[in-house]
């Protein structure tokens, strides 16, 4: 990640880094109901995550030419006692195999941290195994869907103690 710049999102990074998730969803068929294809605030992240700036945070990370790589969200889940969620943890196939991931949720779960979140949860599908492999390696433990799991597609859910 040599001289790539992970900042919080701004309203010109918001039609990117749609873009970068969309491209993705498509690409693992996931371009269905149920999952973020289809969230109200995709195509406006930084209102929706800016509205509550000491809950939410969405990191890009981008290039040094400001390039958006692809980036991740932490906002509020009411599925557990002082738990954040990760979302929206998507990067362009430029950006992939580069530890940017990795990057991204360190920042991530250290903002959840700041908080004062205890837990982070996020929910993934099977057919992302890149992104599977990347939470269980950095702690993440399989649950049972919880009930207040939002996207119906998703097939994995995790949780991390912090």
């Amino acid at each position: 990640m040599s001289d790539d710049i992970v900042r919080p999102i701004t309203p010109a990074d918001d039609p990117k880094i749609a873009k970068i998730i969309r491209e993705n969803l498509e690409r693992f068929h996931l371009d269905i109901p149920g999952t973020a294809y289809f969230d109200k605030e995709l195509d406006a992240l930084s209102t929706y995550y800016n509205a509550k700036p000491e809950l939410r945070r969405y990191f890009i990370v981008a290039d040094p030419n400001g390039t958006v790589l692809g980036g991740v969200g932490v906002a509020e889940f009411i599925g557990f006692s002082h738990c954040a969620e990760v979302q929206k943890l998507y990067l362009s196939d430029k950006a992939k195999g580069k530890g940017l991931g990795k990057t991204l949720m360190h920042c991530a779960e250290e903002f959840a941290k700041s908080a004062g979140y205890r837990q982070l949860y996020l929910e993934t599908h099977s057919n992302l195994k890149a992104a599977v492999g990347l939470y269980e390696k950095l702690g993440f433990c399989e649950i049972d869907r919880p009930k207040a799991a939002l996207h119906s597609t998703m097939d994995l859910f995790f949780l991390k103690e912090l």
